[in-house]
């Protein structure tokens, strides 16, 4: 199962979530309003970090996003507000990377307003509906999941901590097309800053379930 760290933001913390967890993907936050805000000045260290990094965007202009691709060396773009389809269609255009269409999850999903996405994006990801555009700490009911009607691999975020496993290993068995998980909140000491430690048990658990 793939793991994405996100909202990575600290040199240091970056550099030992690497060396312990070596994640499969480290997010960065590029929405303003989010305490895990990762500013440009911060680019001279974090696009040289040997993993593969997605960029997190909300609404964001086609121009800007690109700036950041090549600024912070993104692997991925992970877009995580309403972004229409002609847009994700222009933005397959203009770049190599990766694209991911966030599905925010009230409660049931209506699956046939994603469908014209699918030949636009390499992954869904669902993440708890929220204001704040993630970052919550709360899980949405995976039963929602239930009904995925896609081939399309997906990553599961909102609210997972060291105690998800069991869990997630369940879902994977029943959802074959779920490939990964998003780690955020839960494991964090302070919004950015995250507990390598906890981290390790989640990854141990893991791998030994």
């Amino acid at each position: 199962m793939e793991i994405k760290v996100c909202g990575m933001r600290d040199w240091e913390n970056a550099l030992e979530l690497i060396r312990e967890i070596q994640p499969d993907w480290m997010g960065l936050i590029f929405y303003p309003k989010s305490p895990r805000f990762v500013p440009d000045e911060a680019a001279g260290q974090l696009a040289q970090l040997e993993v593969r990094k997605v960029g997190v965007f909300v609404n964001e202009e086609l121009d800007e996003i690109l700036r950041k691709v090549g600024l912070f060396r993104l692997s991925a773009i992970q877009l995580h507000g309403k972004e229409a389809v002609e847009t994700v269609r222009e933005l397959k255009k203009k770049t190599d990377a990766e694209i991911w269409k966030v599905i925010s999850v009230k409660s049931e999903i209506d699956w046939e307003a994603f469908r014209e996405y699918l030949p636009l994006v390499d992954k869904f990801l669902f993440d708890t509906a929220t204001v704040e555009h993630g970052g919550s700490g709360r899980k949405f009911d995976w039963k929602a999941l239930e009904g995925y009607p896609f081939d399309k691999g997906f990553l599961l975020s909102g609210g997972l901590d060291a105690e998800s496993t069991d869990e997630l290993l369940a879902l994977a068995e029943r959802i074959p097309q779920f490939q990964g998980v998003d780690l955020n909140s839960k494991f964090e000491d302070e919004p950015g800053l995250k507990n390598i430690k906890i981290l390790k048990i989640f990854k141990e658990k893991l791998d030994h379930s």
